[in-house]
């Protein structure tokens, strides 16, 4: 610009000269800037070549006015600076004055509670000794908030702070206010008319926010499950039959105070169908296409029902697996006649080759041998793919309990259409148990277990396990032993080893009194084979002493068992006993899973036969039934039974003595039969004690808690059980619980009736009345003892009843000598000896808490006979259920 000044000066002079017109000087081109110096200053820890970098600035290049603008943009970019400035762009010595972004020294977090602190870390992105940013923070804020969200809280905010620290650092500060979750107050639906609101929310997993449901996670909003709920919608009103079915709209609002959402959906429902004609189609010559059209459970004039058509393309995949047809293509053809309102459906199974087994992939095991996988799975390589053999492998690997919950055996294309590579990706478990808890049981008070089990010792399959008890009434030790494949054959084999010391007991004024006590060593010898894929069959050898005594300084007198204190059948039962025993076990199992199973059956019929050698004999007899249906959405229902009765081959042990001990009869009540207490239910003797009442008139005392009562267990008893399992949300899966209703019915009986313990002498009162008087102590020849004191006032026994022996056998004198009692009297009766069922009702919760197994029970006993002992609420914490 400054070079065109002259000539426009001289063209300006010469004008007045010219005669013709002037013409335009033409327009020297702009002057081009280039840069002679390029420079950084400000920069601490960035180097100025690093800076430069960042930017297209170069000595020698020319520069305009944009480039120095874009050279910022590229600088504030790189986020390491937080001011950018250019001098000397006139003179072309260009010089970048940067102030550069703070280090980042900690990022704090305040305020959150609802949040564990290393769930909020892993989210956001800025970290100690980072560069600090602002937009990283703002990214940051949105990313916590977002967190929140996800939990429910729409109220939360978060507020950043940077506090400034020396050497350009800066601490970040993140405070939190979380807020309430924000609930779903209502929920509204419009258009429906046939369907209640009511009954549309129940299919829903969104609830709305009621008092009683205080402690569920279903009344959050969550955006995902918005989602989930309009598809749930759909499929209820698609089983019901109205396939026009849909959710024109669904709208959250959040509600000024974002405490609270109000969800609204709008339905349109259309005609309800039925279905029309069903056929198949097969172009898979092995199959009869009307022959599997009447095997389906979808029928011409039924309403129409989505599940029941996905039900049935289930079925015929299973069909065709069985016959070895591993990927077969099931299409549902759908006619819709909207006149006439019916659903035809033409299920069409396109042609596909059978299949073989390629291979068998096992994957995920890095404890567990291949081996102990591969010889669960029921098919081999080069066999037929067969579809039920996959579902058998499946169970049978899921009953082992070494792996995750639901595994599936996948099923993949081989490397020709024919070919089928199965695949058994699983996730190991940990299989080894230490247990050692402390805790209170309404059957056996305080008690402290130590129980150590390896399911799958030395990944071979292998079961070893140490267990010790103690506790008020029982104490044991057992070691046990399971080889489930003896080189490699599928032959089990193991052994157990115990000591087991256990009281009996009875109650006295509501106090637990031990009675007879039982020590048990021994140790059994177990084997067992399959005969079919659900059919095994097991041995055993048994080998046990057992100890039965008395608590001397209680029950005995005079060295011998006192039939008044401890009872006749008491004093019968005591001895020493070797007990050898075989036995046998017929098992029927199908069951889906043998730890939680839903679906299947198992019958076991066993017998023991006790007298080969040792001082028992009897046979044994036991059967015991369950099975188990899945009802879908979590429910599953059970019916159980079991039975025995024992037959002694002793020779009759007198009168009144049943041949088979008290101490190897079935005894039933808490906890098998729930609704009773332990050894509640069966044949028992009670002794209730006489006393007077305010008019002096002998009664008995029938408070339960102040009789004694002994259970005598029984030759034959029979139980049943059906119960209902009830599914909970998700979070009170993932704490172990497992709610139940039930009902029961058993019985316990058949044992020869004792003889009376004692007769108690009886006189009749004034008012004609029987009084039963106390039982005297009697010398040798059977004469009463009576007392009194001598001079020395030391007591002296004598059979006179009043005044003093006189030395020849007559008592001289009037006053009355103290009778000796050895028993007050008590009337004794035996009752439960019948094989009339007793029922109880109840609800349980089975809970696998931190401290160990705990189950509580509310049983009530609708039947019962005389004698029986019902409970109303039973709990254990440490043992298995």
């Amino acid at each position: 610009m400054l070079a065109g000044v002259p000539s426009v000066a001289a063209a300006q002079s010469a004008a007045p000269t010219a005669s013709a017109p002037a013409t335009p000087s033409p327009v020297a081109p702009p002057v081009q800037r280039v840069i002679r110096s390029l420079r950084v200053e400000g920069s601490q820890r960035v180097e100025p070549e690093t800076a430069l970098s960042y930017t297209k600035l170069r000595i020698g290049q020319a520069y305009t006015n944009e480039t120095l603008d874009q050279a910022i943009k590229d600088l504030y970019a790189s986020d390491l600076f937080a001011d950018v400035t250019v001098a000397g762009a006139e003179t072309g010595d260009i010089v970048l004055r940067v102030r550069e972004n703070p280090i980042i020294n900690r990022v704090i977090l305040e305020g959150n509670k609802r949040l564990k602190e290393d769930k909020i870390t892993k989210e956001i992105k800025l970290k100690p000794r980072q560069v600090f940013t602002r937009s990283a923070v703002r990214q940051d804020v949105a990313r916590i908030v977002e967190l929140y969200r996800r939990q429910g809280r729409f109220a939360a905010s978060v507020d950043p702070k940077m506090v400034a620290l020396d050497q350009n650092r800066v601490d970040v500060v993140f405070e939190i206010s979380e807020g309430p979750k924000s609930k779903v107050r209502q929920i509204n639906i419009i258009g429906n008319e046939v369907f209640s609101d009511d009954k549309l929310r129940e299919q829903m997993v969104t609830k709305q926010a009621r008092l009683f449901r205080l402690l569920s996670s279903n009344t959050t909003y969550d955006q995902d499950r918005l989602a989930y709920d309009q598809q749930k919608l759909r499929q209820f009103y698609l089983t019901e039959g109205y396939a026009d079915f849909r959710v024109t709209s669904a709208v959250a609002e959040l509600t000024p105070d974002k405490e609270d959402f109000i969800i609204t959906y709008v339905v349109e429902e259309g005609p309800r169908y039925k279905f029309g004609d069903i056929t198949v189609d097969s172009d898979i010559r092995d199959f009869d296409d009307k022959a599997l059209a009447k095997t389906l459970a979808v029928k011409k004039g039924d309403w129409y029902n989505a599940k029941m058509v996905e039900d049935t393309v289930d079925g015929l995949s299973q069909t065709t697996g069985l016959f070895g047809y591993a990927f077969t293509e099931i299409n549902p053809e759908f006619q819709r006649d909207k006149d006439a309102l019916t659903m035809s459906i033409n299920f069409h199974i396109a042609e596909a080759k059978r299949s073989y087994i390629e291979r068998i992939d096992i994957t995920g095991n890095t404890q567990t041998q291949d081996k102990v996988i591969r010889r669960e799975i029921r098919l081999a390589e080069g066999d037929a793919f067969n579809s039920f053999q996959v579902k058998r492998s499946q169970d049978r690997i899921n009953s082992l309990g070494y792996f995750q919950e639901k595994f599936e055996i996948k099923q993949t294309p081989g490397t020709t259409p024919d070919r089928v590579i199965l695949g058994a990706n699983v996730e190991e478990k940990a299989t080894g148990e230490l247990q050692l808890s402390a805790g209170f049981s309404s059957l056996e008070r305080f008690i402290v277990q130590f129980n150590i089990t390896q399911r799958n010792f030395r990944g071979k399959g292998q079961e070893l396990r140490l267990g010790v008890n103690y506790s008020s009434y029982s104490k044991s030790i057992e070691v046990g032993f399971t080889e489930p494949y003896l080189f490699d054959k599928n032959i089990a084999v193991g052994v157990d080893v115990f000591r087991r010391d256990f009281n009996a007991f009875n109650f006295v004024n509501n106090n637990r009194e031990t009675t007879y006590s039982q020590v048990s060593t021994g140790f059994q010898l177990r084997a067992g084979v399959p005969l079919t894929e659900f059919w095994s069959l097991s041995a055993r050898y048994g080998l046990s002493y057992d100890e039965v005594g008395l608590d001397r300084d209680t029950f005995f007198r005079d060295g011998q068992c006192d039939r008044i204190l401890a009872g006749r059948y008491l004093c019968e039962a005591l001895g020493n006993r070797l007990t050898s025993s075989v036995g046998y076990s017929l098992i029927y199992d199908s069951l889906n899973s043998r730890l939680r199973p839903s679906s299947g059956q198992r019958f076991t019929f066993s017998q023991d036969f006790a007298g080969l050698g040792g001082d028992v004999k009897y046979l044994r007899t036991r059967a015991d039934a369950a099975k188990y249906w899945g009802l879908g959405s979590g429910f599953i229902l059970s019916a159980l039974a079991e039975g025995g009765y024992i037959f002694s081959f002793e020779s009759d042990r007198g009168e009144g003595v049943d041949a088979v001990r008290i101490t190897d009869r079935f005894y039933l009540g808490e906890p098998q039969f729930r609704g009773f207490d332990i050894r509640g239910v069966g044949p028992r003797v009670q002794r209730l004690p006489y006393t007077t009442d305010a008019t002096g008139k002998q009664i008995l005392i029938t408070d339960r808690q102040q009789i004694t009562d002994d259970a005598l267990g029984g030759k034959a008893y029979y139980l049943s059980r059906l119960e209902l399992e009830i599914p909970l949300g998700s979070g009170a899966r993932e704490l172990g619980l497992r709610p139940s209703v039930y009902v029961q019915a058993g019985s316990l009986f058949n044992i020869r009736r004792p003889l009376p313990t004692v007769t108690f002498p009886t006189t009749t009162d004034a008012a004609g009345n029987t009084v039963v008087l106390p039982l005297p102590v009697t010398d040798t020849a059977g004469n009463p003892l009576f007392s009194y004191a001598n001079a020395q006032g030391l007591a002296v026994t004598t059979t006179c009843a009043a005044g003093l022996p006189d030395g020849n056998g007559n008592c001289n004198g009037i006053l009355p000598n103290t009778p000796q009692i050895r028993s007050q009297p008590f009337l004794e009766r035996f009752l439960g000896d019948s094989p009339t069922p007793r029922i109880s009702v109840g609800f349980g919760v089975n809970w696998t808490s931190p401290f160990g197994p705990l189950r509580i029970d509310i049983a009530r006993a609708l039947k019962k006979q005389p004698g029986d002992d019902d409970k109303l609420i039973t709990f254990n914490v440490g043992t298995q259920f």
